[in-house]
């Protein structure tokens, strides 16, 4: 059973795949080549699953920090023999600069060891575990590579070192000098193909630093946003780009399956796919932190791996696969005893099967803020979308599961309801680009019916506030979104009893905020969510209350661990971070309330939240 705090990790990406770090220098999770392949090596859900660990023997202090604008990663380590000094990244392809970053990237991780200070036994121990630790591979060394043969996949690890083989583990320990360096390098190739060549020592030096020349690249062209917080704002622009799958352009919400929302229980999802839910929040947050390209690629990405005829009756899919697949039915890996003993561990994820409402308004909202100012569409851009507005017109009445993907019966959600009357009204501001100004009387008719709905079943007076469902009295965080996509203004009175009632009732001690407190189908309680608590930032600083949000937004950014990453959830018990990591939701978030926040007119507070 893994045990190590999920915020112990730190992130490598190449814009197609990730690995996961520990500040002891072991690698506990790989998925190559795409972010929802099965692990290499998979420890951070089960000890036996694999890892790969470089450290000196005798420990001491260790500190780490990315390369200033990348995502290499840099760990040292001060013992009692000496200084050790770690360079880890996943490698960008040659000379990728910008834009391309991610275009060929070769799916290798690469490891440069350099003892800076006395005389250092470092230990390296080798298990690679394939297929989700199904796979304990035979290994055989070769002239300066040690090669792993099991199922799908051949392993190649170019070593400057020969390394003791006993079973499926691989290890020694080699004693360096000041100035002396060690460079390895992880390959993985498939079984019937050719094996890779050998990498150099000095060639795994110049790729490291290629690749964060790379990222380099992609900061400074990417540095628009002047503000409070900038350098959290760039390290979640980084990160959202190292989600990225540079192929298609789609965007994982985690580069992890099955790290809980509860320890112990079965809250237990994998987030290594697209949601149309999260686009316009992410096409907000790649404008201030990244910038049109990005931008234009993810929705590319969406409408073509959502396009479909919707005028039969067919339902919008709620997520993709990052190459645009359907079917990502779940399944589970008994064999894994699951992060802290959460089981079961999945794979795939069956909301894909979800009825969501409020993914029409996520797709007109993302189109509007990418072709507001367009010339032209693409005409099955333009035929889609009409058919996406038609149908949010169509079936804004029917229940869903929302955007909370809740397991238990279908109900009328105000969100989605919500969202339906974004896309409608998205839709109209659209209606010459779509060619549909003929459709624009009848979708303003549905969008004010919809409003109506709104104001008259999803406000509570009893409850003092906009609730979860159409006459209901269960609060929900996303109720905040309202003034985020300009429901109703920040100043009006039920917007700032909503956002009251929130800061009241549905946050812990520390200040986060929980998604609700109602029923969902689901055995455990969850953690608070830090998008949430963002959002709550955010609606305060459109209320006018700069002083709250900027207190809930620094309380939900001191969640990120030592080198700025953010977990989808804190533990109200422990204050520990807790699911999937590092999550695009949490860093979209934090970019799109610290702008509201440097944006919104100064005003004195009138007092803390309650």
């Amino acid at each position: 059973m893994s045990t190590r705090p999920i915020s112990d990790y730190a992130l490598l990406g190449d814009c197609r795949s990730a690995a996961l770090v520990t500040s002891d220098g072991s690698v506990d999770w790989l998925c190559v080549p795409r972010f929802d392949s099965p692990s290499i090596f998979g420890r951070l859900l089960d000890e036996d699953a694999g890892y790969w660990s470089i450290r000196p023997s005798r420990p001491g202090k260790a500190t780490r920090r990315y390369l200033d604008d990348t995502l290499v990663l840099e760990t040292t380590f001060h013992g009692p023999d000496g200084t050790v000094v770690v360079l880890d990244a996943l490698a960008l392809g040659r000379r990728e600069r910008g834009h391309a970053l991610g275009a060929s990237s070769p799916g290798v991780l690469l490891r440069l060891v350099t003892c800076v200070e006395g005389q250092v036994p470092v230990e390296v121990v080798y298990a690679p575990r394939p297929e989700f630790g199904l796979v304990q591979p035979l290994m055989q060394q070769v002239d300066g590579a040690l090669v792993a043969h099991g199922g799908a996949n051949l392993l190649t690890l170019s070593t400057p070192v020969d390394l003791r083989v006993s079973g499926s583990v691989a290890d020694t320990t080699v004693t360096l000098r000041a100035g002396q360096r060690l460079g390895f390098a992880l390959e993985s190739s498939w079984a019937w193909g050719a094996e890779p060549s050998r990498r150099q020592p000095h060639r795994i030096r110049r790729r490291i630093e290629d690749t964060a020349a790379g990222w380099r690249s992609w900061s400074k062209l990417h540095a628009r946003y002047q503000g409070p917080w900038q350098d959290l704002v760039g390290q979640s622009g980084r990160v959202l780009r190292a989600l990225t799958y540079a192929p298609t352009g789609a965007i994982v919400a985690a580069v992890t399956t099955s790290l809980p929302e509860n320890v112990g229980g079965e809250r237990n999802w994998d987030y290594r796919y697209t949601w149309i839910r999260d686009t316009s929040f992410t096409l907000q947050a790649l404008s201030t932190a990244a910038c049109e390209m990005e931008e234009t690629e993810f929705f590319a990405f969406l409408a073509r791996a959502s396009a479909t005829r919707l005028d039969l009756g067919m339902d919008l899919q709620i997520m993709y696969g990052v190459g645009g697949e359907r079917d990502l039915s779940e399944r589970s890996l008994p064999h894994l005893s699951g992060w802290r003993g959460s089981a079961p561990v999945r794979v795939g994820n069956d909301a894909w099967q979800q009825r969501q409402a409020d993914v029409y308004g996520e797709l007109l909202d993302a189109a509007h803020q990418i072709y507001r100012d367009a010339g032209h569409l693409d005409p099955l851009v333009r035929t889609f979308l009409v058919g996406v507005a038609e149908t949010a017109a169509r079936r804004w009445q029917e229940p869903d599961q929302s955007l909370w993907e809740i397991r238990g019966p279908s109900r009328h959600f105000l969100h989605s309801k919500l969202m339906c009357w974004v896309g409608l009204d998205r839709a109209i501001a659209l209606a010459s680009l779509l060619g549909a100004t003929d459709r624009v009387a009848d979708w303003t008719r549905t969008r004010d019916e919809i409003r109506a709905a709104i104001l008259e079943h999803g406000w509570n007076e009893q409850v003092g506030a906009f609730t979860q469902t159409f006459t209901g009295t269960d609060l929900d965080a996303a109720a905040l979104v309202m003034p985020l996509v300009g429901f109703l203004p920040g100043d009006d009175p039920r917007v700032r009893a909503t956002v009251d009632a929130v800061a009241a009732q549905l946050t812990d001690a520390r200040g986060l905020v929980h998604r609700y407190h109602a029923a969902d189908g689901l055995e455990g309680r969850e953690g608070t969510f830090l998008l949430c608590t963002f959002w709550l930032a955010h609606a305060l600083a459109l209320t006018g209350e700069d002083f709250l949000a900027k207190q809930v937004f620094q309380t939900a950014a001191s969640c990120a661990n030592d080198v700025g990453l953010l977990a989808e959830e804190v533990d109200s018990i422990t204050g520990e971070p807790i699911g999937n990591f590092p999550q695009a939701f949490s860093h979209i978030g934090l970019i799109n309330a610290a702008r509201a926040i440097r944006d919104a007119p100064q005003v004195v507070s009138t007092g803390p939240a309650h």
